[in-house]
């Protein structure tokens, strides 16, 4: 990715870089020997500082940043401000000698980043889903489970499921739904 000087890359090496340390799979020490000639490093170096600069102008923080910040030189750290300065004012940033839309730059990272907070929403979602399943079937037969929910997406019942429903299921969903049982059962959870 670093070697390949191609700007639509570069633009996504903050979130390669997020990712791929995220979970564990980064070492720059590494990275940087399979990088043998010395421009290649110049690059990688510039490649993070740039995404440094991306994290911060999104109010993200990874500790392994501020270690990585704080091991820079100082012409490194004044770089680092003027691409988080041009990225606060959509100038174009120059990283490694190319020219870089810091529009471009701040799109692609929101893009992944709303893809990503959208997995999570689903991940919470699904976890959600099984909770419910759970409970369900902690209180409902499978039978009584399948008719709360017939009776809750307004499906038809037969004769025989709306007596059974009226009969059994009714009384369990009346005692789940009574405020003082609800607030008894969480007092005795604590």
């Amino acid at each position: 990715m670093v070697k390949s000087r191609d700007l639509r890359l570069w633009e996504g090496f903050p979130v390669v870089l997020a990712n791929t340390v995220e979970k564990e799979y980064f070492n720059y020490e590494k990275v940087k020997w399979h990088l043998k000639k010395p421009f290649d490093k110049l690059y990688l170096v510039s490649l993070m500082v740039m995404s440094l600069a991306v994290y911060k102008f999104f109010n993200l923080k990874f500790s392994w940043a501020d270690k990585y910040y704080k091991s820079l030189p100082n012409d490194k750290k004044k770089e680092f401000s003027s691409f988080l300065a041009k990225l606060r004012s959509d100038s174009n940033l120059n990283v490694a000698g190319r020219e870089m839309s810091a529009d471009r730059l701040k799109t692609v990272f929101s893009n992944y980043f709303a893809q990503s907070q959208a997995k999570l929403s689903e991940l919470l979602s699904v976890k959600d889903e099984l909770s419910l399943e759970y409970s369900l079937s902690q209180v409902f037969s499978p039978k009584q489970k399948e008719l709360f929910l017939k009776k809750l997406r307004r499906e038809k019942l037969t004769k025989t499921e709306n007596e059974y429903f009226s009969r059994v299921v009714k009384k369990k969903v009346l005692a789940l739904a009574n405020p003082e049982l609800h607030h008894l059962a969480q007092a005795l959870l604590k």
